[in-house]
This record gives structure tokens, sequence and C-alpha cells, in this order.
């Protein structure tokens, strides 16, 4: 975007530095009078700046439509980031509670297993009491 204004000022510094030039040669190489000169002069100086004026208004006009078309732009980008967001958002609550579910059923199989070990030892403890009693019975 930066090359097209730098070519559209090119192009507007071109236009005036050739009109400049086009008037002066006319005046030099022009037969006429002073008061047709002048008034020619006044012509192409009103011409040149009428010319100036639509080139400018034109130049204003185009930066316009780019300014608008870059704030389309931007709101719709702005507006995808923050779709964006909201579904990464989304998809990261799910694997959270997806992971929380996991880590959940490992602590209870984890209890589970604990409980059971001290069961199977309790046990243990139980069958050997009971085998020392057996033993001092006898």
């Amino acid at each position: 975007m930066a090359e097209k204004d730098s070519d559209f000022g090119a192009f507007l510094s071109g236009f005036m530095i050739g009109g400049f030039v086009g008037a002066a040669v006319a005046l030099l190489l022009a037969p006429q009078s002073g008061e047709e000169t002048r008034t020619y002069i006044k012509e192409k100086s009103i011409e040149l700046k009428d010319k100036t004026t639509e080139t400018a208004e034109q130049a204003r006009i185009r930066a316009e439509k780019l300014a608008e078309e870059a704030k389309s732009r931007a709101e719709a980008l702005t507006e995808q980031a923050k779709e964006k967001t909201v579904e990464w958002k989304q998809k990261g609550q799910v694997v959270l509670e997806d992971q929380k579910t996991k880590l959940q059923e490992v602590i209870e199989t984890g209890k589970k297993i604990t409980k059971g070990e001290q069961n199977e030892e309790e046990l243990e403890i139980e069958e050997e009491t009971s085998t020392e009693e057996s033993k001092e019975e006898e």
C-alpha cells in the first residue's frame, strides 16, 4: 500500500513539474504581445490550479477508500482473532475437563489399590497372628 502511495506521489510531482515546464516553454516560444501573454499565463495558471485541485481531490478520495479498506480488513481480522480465541478456549476447557476426569480416575484407582493392599496386609497379619496363636496352643 505504501508503494502505491509513493507511486501516486511521484505521479503528482511529475504532473506539477511537467505543467510548469510546459507553461514556460509555451511562453518562450509563443510570439504574442504582453497582454496576450499575461492572459495566456492567467488561463494556464487557472487550468493548472483546477487540475491540481482535481488531482488532490482524487488523491483524497483514494486515500479515504484505502483507509476504509484498511479499517474493514482490521475489523475482519479482529473478529477472526476473537472467534479463534473463543474456539481455542473451548477446546482448552474440553481438554482440561478430560484430563481432570482421567486424573480423578487414576486417583480413585490408586486409592482402591492402596486399600486393597492394606486389606491384604491386614489379612496376612491376621493369618500370622492366628498361626502363631495356633502354635502356642499346641
